[in-house]
């Protein structure tokens, strides 16, 4: 064969390649911006660059691929419920107590629901992955709650965190929509 017939055949082959290569990587990035929602734009922002946080995030899949979430029972759901109200209904008269009570209770929600509760970072890690819309409003929570252990917090910052905690809340007790969440 000679050097132009080479030519002819590898520059295609690698341009086929170049093009599958870049294709790949934009459906790579669009499904891991639609999975994680606004958590990608901050893991980006956190991390060394673009690719240092698409492989977090992909870790982060791997690692939530491999635990064991499960939806609730009709039972757990109804007891979560009645527990979400009582700790709105405490609300009123002890606000930071509240609040307390309602990280405890988002913590244990995430428990049964088989997402590991060893530490926020990795909670908020693996939440990540089908809450990124509402992990927001965990991180806002959580730092009120802090401010709140140390008398730091006022009555509308426990409120706001109250909203905050709701919002996750409603989300792992939906089973992904199909369940009841909390009443008001």
């Amino acid at each position: 064969m000679s050097t132009g017939t080479l030519l002819a055949i590898i520059i295609p082959i690698a341009v086929l390649l170049a093009v599958a290569v870049v294709v790949t990587l934009v459906m790579r990035r669009r499904h891991l911006r639609e999975r994680f929602g606004p958590e990608y734009e901050r893991t980006v922002a956190e991390s060394d660059g673009r690719r240092s946080a698409e492989r977090e995030l992909r870790e982060r899949e791997r690692r939530h691929d491999s635990l064991d979430i499960k939806p609730l029972p009709p039972v757990s759901r109804d007891r979560y419920a009645r527990e979400w109200n009582s700790v709105q209904e405490e609300f009123v008269d002890q606000p930071e107590d509240a609040v307390h009570d309602a990280d405890r209770l988002v913590t244990s929600l995430m428990h049964d629901r088989g997402y590991p509760t060893e530490g926020f970072d990795q909670q908020m890690k693996d939440l990540s992955v089908e809450h990124g819309r509402t992990l927001e409003h965990y991180r806002a929570a959580h730092e009120v709650e802090a401010l709140s252990g140390r008398s730091q917090a006022t009555t509308e910052q426990l409120r706001g965190a109250m909203v905050h905690y709701r919002a996750l809340f409603d989300e792992l007790l939906s089973d992904g929509g199909r369940a009841h969440p909390a009443r008001s």
